[in-house]
């Protein structure tokens, strides 16, 4: 492990790069491992019985992505309610591969006034960590050029599966 876990009382943890099942139990390690207390959000359909219980335990919240309701909106008001909040999700949304990144992290970060902590995962080197503190600018396209040159180089246990770190606007 490298690098040292926020000493923010609130902030957007993302992780990335995410490619496989096996991500979770790296970062439950890391989790107990540094005494972070993540919130992070998942598919409701993960929050059944039995295992809704271990996801709750963890951090988790179930949110029904099927719904048109603003989920940005929602974490901001989370951050704005709480004392302290270190919400955790992955840029990329999923484990498969994906020709950008989503930004929900970037507005969530941006609307809320916090800063985004990278937190990394790279089997090339065998290392999992936090790399720098991020103020999410509001110039979104600069802000992922940084994005990018921290997380160009780093592996996923399932390369192939790697997204693109790249805004969709770039991609149309």
């Amino acid at each position: 492990m490298v690098g040292q876990p926020p000493s923010v009382d609130k902030c957007v943890l993302i992780f990335a790069p995410h490619t496989s099942n096996w991500d979770v139990i790296i970062l439950l390690l890391l989790k107990w491992g540094t005494k972070l207390k993540p919130t992070f959000i998942g598919k409701h359909t993960l929050f059944w019985p039995p295992l809704s219980w271990f996801f709750r335990a963890i951090g988790g919240e179930p949110v029904d992505r099927t719904k048109t309701t603003n989920v940005v909106d929602q974490i901001v008001q989370k951050f704005n309610s709480r004392e302290t909040l270190h919400f955790a999700l992955s840029p990329e949304g999923t484990r498969s591969k994906r020709d950008h990144w989503k930004t929900g992290f970037y507005w969530v970060a941006h609307k809320a006034k916090v800063p985004i902590q990278l937190v990394f995962l790279d089997t090339a080197t065998k290392t999992i960590g936090f790399g720098p503190l991020m103020e999410a600018s509001g110039n979104i396209e600069k802000d992922f050029e940084f994005l990018h040159d921290f997380y160009h180089d780093k592996k996923g246990f399932r390369p192939e599966l790697l997204s693109d770190i790249r805004l969709k606007s770039d991609v149309d």
